[in-house]
């Protein structure tokens, strides 16, 4: 399936892929931005493809009780309870504890929709999880998806998401006002 996946990114839909995954890397939090648009997933999803690595995502528990839960598993997916006061971050780093492999993509803006500021769970969770960040952009004015050396948090928040943010400048996403 790779070829198709190869064919529809590369040849029918036009992007580009700059860098690659290290897959020496098992374990990673990546970041995805600008998220503004379902079509991410599936950029994320040939992307994926191409590289022949697992990538992880998690999703609200509801999502695997759904008839397509069985997909969501398929393609990589874990469920985790957001309901209440529960500890979210403790809970994905329990995660990174029982795999193996673990290379978790999620959105930093937390929603498809404009956002005043980025959540900072995915920073704490790779502090926690003594994981790398690895930024990934979906460029849609430029057709390229562009994967960042993995970074290592230094606990200095404030330091870090400057260097985190800064590598997402000038990136335009699918619908750029949400961005």
């Amino acid at each position: 399936m790779r070829w198709l996946a190869n064919l529809i990114f590369f040849k029918i839909l036009g992007w580009e892929l700059e860098n690659r995954f290290d897959p020496a890397i098992k374990k990673c939090v990546i970041i995805v931005a600008p998220h503004t648009s379902s079509y991410d997933f599936l950029i994320g999803i040939l992307v994926r493809k191409i590289m022949g690595i697992q990538i992880n995502f998690v999703g609200k528990k509801e999502l695997f009780d759904s008839p397509f839960g069985w997909y969501f598993r398929a393609v990589g997916g874990s469920p985790i309870d957001r309901a209440g006061k529960k500890k979210k971050v403790d809970a994905i780093a329990r995660i990174f504890e029982e795999k193996e492999i673990f290379r978790l993509a999620m959105s930093p803006e937390g929603t498809r929709k404009k956002t005043e500021k980025w959540k900072t769970g995915f920073y704490y969770l790779a502090k926690k999880a003594d994981v790398p960040i690895i930024r990934v952009s979906f460029d849609y004015e430029t057709k390229k998806v562009k994967i960042s050396e993995p970074y290592w948090p230094s606990g200095d928040l404030e330091k870090d998401f400057t260097k985190i943010l800064n590598y997402y400048d000038g990136v335009v996403g699918k619908i750029p006002e949400n961005f």
